[in-house]
């Protein structure tokens, strides 16, 4: 499907999965440079790509990206449960593509995690133009540094520690932070170092309970307390905390509640009062840091010029301090779990933080 030369071309943009800080900043940027670049008409589809059958979409022109650069959550609406291949029982991509014919859409800006961007590579083989622009505030997409919307999350988890550790150290706690991230550690990596944990566990790194208890108690005899950042993938003694199983065929399992259960374990091994904290949604929320906001500007530009230059099939990435591009099938359906020589877990170790 390629855009006529005798007509600018005419982009449809989608948000899918969660929600996360600096979506639309991606919407506004890659709304305002294909404007500037190429006079693109754009639209908007609602709720991702449910919208598509659905029937759900937008005009989205300069003046309606104006003023949502610093705005969260997603003015297109997204849905992190609708894969058109494999929706309600049937396949319905047939009849989402119908009605990209219909519109006339000559290629799709996709913005999501590892779930959108195999939708995403799917439609592309079915004839959609596609650009994929990485966003999970769990950072574990692969092939990219940096996902916009992880800085946003990982200051709300340094912001929850720097206030739990000081009513830890008023009574003498050990104090729980679980945060999201499903089976990757880098929210409660980074946000643990930059908020000061003591401990961070993290689903690519096994624990010992044991361990963890008697730095408790050692921290207790010093009269001090112990603040715990805990990934909701971690195992416990080898299990994993399940919250939910819910009706999604691409991810049915919902984590959460470890840091609950953490609690459970450590509570009859230790002198001091052990207490949980959940953040939950609230990492997802707010306003994007100014980190995201410019991270999420440059990956929406270069996804229009993208666009612009006719190369489809790709995902815009961070490597090193440099936005490119990368072929979009070999992150789709991919993660990326933190390495076991990764520099923050050295710096981490080198601080004294128990990883295990």
């Amino acid at each position: 499907m390629h855009a006529a030369t005798h007509r600018p071309p005419h982009v449809a943009i989608l948000t899918g999965g969660g929600d996360c800080p600096g979506l639309n900043a991606v919407i506004r940027a890659v709304t305002l440079a294909l404007a500037r670049e190429c006079g693109a008409r754009i639209t908007g589809i609602e709720r991702g790509f449910h919208g598509l059958l659905t029937r759900r979409v937008r005009a989205l022109g300069v003046p309606d990206v104006a003023g949502i650069l610093a705005e969260g959550g997603t003015i297109l609406g997204t849905h992190n449960r609708c894969d058109p291949f494999r929706w309600e029982g049937a396949d319905r991509s047939a009849a989402a593509m119908a009605y990209v014919r219909e519109l006339g859409i000559d290629a799709l800006v996709a913005i999501g995690g590892d779930g959108t961007m195999q939708i995403a590579d799917r439609f592309q083989h079915l004839g959609l133009p596609v650009v994929g622009v990485p966003k999970t505030i769990d950072n574990d997409l692969p092939d990219t540094d940096r996902c916009f919307g992880f800085d946003s999350a990982v200051a709300v988890v340094a912001e929850a520690l720097d206030r739990l550790a000081t009513t830890a150290r008023s009574h003498g706690r050990v104090m729980i932070l679980e945060t999201m991230g499903r089976h990757a550690g880098w929210i409660a990596l980074e946000g643990g170092l930059a908020g000061g944990a003591d401990a961070i566990l993290i689903p690519e790194l096994p624990f010992s309970l044991a361990a963890l208890a008697e730095r408790a108690r050692e921290r207790d005899r010093e009269g001090s307390s112990l603040l715990v950042c805990i990934a909701e993938g971690v195992r416990i003694e080898g299990e994993e905390v399940v919250r939910e199983i819910v009706a999604d065929p691409a991810s049915p399992v919902r984590l959460g509640g470890v840091g609950q259960v953490l609690q459970q374990r450590l509570q009859p091994l230790v002198g001091n009062e052990v207490r949980s904290t959940l953040l939950g949604h609230v990492q997802r929320g707010g306003t994007p840091t100014a980190f995201d906001r410019v991270l999420a500007t440059r990956y929406g530009v270069h996804a229009a010029e993208l666009v612009a230059s006719g190369r489809f099939g790709r995902m815009v990435a961070l490597q090193g301090d440099r936005v490119t591009s990368v072929p979009l099938a070999d992150v789709a359906g991919r993660s990326r779990p933190v390495p076991a020589d990764h520099e923050l877990l050295r710096a981490a170790r080198g601080t004294g933080v128990l990883l295990g």
